[in-house]
């Protein structure tokens, strides 16, 4: 019997959660979509910056501070009324949201990108589209992450060093700190993740059972009615052409229920991948139908948290495929190595470590 098998189960929860970072690849994943979408969000704002966010707000600076006083808030762009401080604080978040993107630094850079949403986000809370509220939840989890070991320009530099230098003779005091370091750091970086992947099921749990409790949800009028709103109706002949179907509206408002109710049950089987697929499809339609990108867009980055990393990686290796491949004669095909299960926030795999 091994020393796993005879250790308790507390002591192997913290013995996983202490020395097998989760979830790598999908922690970036996450970095790099809110950081892009972020970003797109500045710019496409960007002609209308003043008037969400600046001086011309409706939502004056005033009413900000006194709101974030009753709330106990903070935002950089209210400790300033000055145009030119306003400017800045844009044009820094424009380059922290790319950096954050790129993963340049990205121990530093996460906490300065989680630092500037929050300061956008609680200087006009009122004027944005909702989509923001998750960004600001999630750059806050990613702070906790090390969302900069794959796929960044921290890797890579790592990879640099390592080539360049080797490994050479290190004194023993600095392995163990180095080795407390790690440890600590894995053990906040798993927590961030599965807070992220919890927040995601609560989101996603409430959202379903408070369409439950609605009249026109169970009649199945719901999609109906919301498709005649004016205020999300961005493109009126394609609203107008999706009300058309009433029976593909009713079913599409109860599997909408359904899925968001049973998702956090779900992650446990092999319909979470059905489930992501439908929730993808909802969102999309959201991003059209409703005018909605942003909400839509920080939707579909959160369930990335649930794809496991293998995944990610085998999708991300047949995108770059075309771009690699030799315009000669290709090589013989070499299989693919399998990823190790542990650097995946698979539920299956954690409920069997617990």
């Amino acid at each position: 019997m091994t020393a796993d098998q005879t250790s308790d189960p507390v002591t192997r929860v913290f013995t996983f959660l202490t020395e097998c970072a989760v979830s790598l690849h999908a922690a970036a994943v996450l970095r790099m979509g809110y950081g892009l979408l972020y970003l797109g969000f500045l710019l496409r704002e960007f002609p209308h910056r003043d008037e969400i966010w600046g001086s011309g707000s409706p939502w004056t600076p005033d009413l900000a501070r006194e709101l974030l006083g009753q709330m106990g808030g903070f935002s950089l762009l209210t400790l300033s009324d000055s145009g030119t401080w306003f400017e800045a604080c844009y044009a820094l978040t424009l380059v922290v949201s790319a950096l954050f993107a790129l993963g340049w630094h990205t121990r530093t850079v996460s906490v300065l990108f989680a630092v500037m949403v929050t300061s956008f986000h609680g200087r006009a809370v009122f004027m944005t589209d909702g989509g923001d509220n998750l960004i600001v939840l999630m750059a806050l989890y990613l702070a906790l992450t090390a969302c900069g070991r794959r796929w960044s320009l921290d890797a890579r530099r790592a990879r640099l060093r390592c080539a360049a230098t080797g490994a050479g003779p290190v004194p023993r005091w600095q392995r163990q700190a180095g080795l407390v370091r790690s440890r600590l750091a894995t053990l906040v970086h798993n927590c961030g993740m599965f807070v992220t992947a919890a927040q995601v099921c609560v989101l996603y749990g409430s959202a379903g059972l408070y369409k439950v409790q609605g009249s026109l949800w169970r009649d199945g009028t719901a999609l109906h009615y919301v498709l005649h709103l004016d205020l999300f109706r961005p493109w009126p002949a394609l609203s107008q052409l999706a009300d058309g179907h009433a029976l593909l509206l009713a079913v599409a408002g109860y599997l909408t229920v359904l899925v968001q109710v049973a998702f956090p049950f779900a992650l446990f089987s092999r319909l979470k991948y059905v489930t992501l697929a439908l929730l993808l499809g909802m969102h999309l339609g959201i991003a059209v139908l409703l005018g909605l990108p942003v909400f839509s867009g920080a939707m579909i980055i959160a369930d990335a948290v649930f794809l496991p990393d293998d995944i990610l990686v085998r999708l991300a290796r047949a995108v770059r495929a075309p771009w690699r491949r030799s315009p000669t004669a290709p090589g013989p095909l070499v299989p693919l190595p399998a990823q190790p299960a542990p650097d995946s926030l698979d539920t299956r795999a954690v409920q069997k470590k617990s």
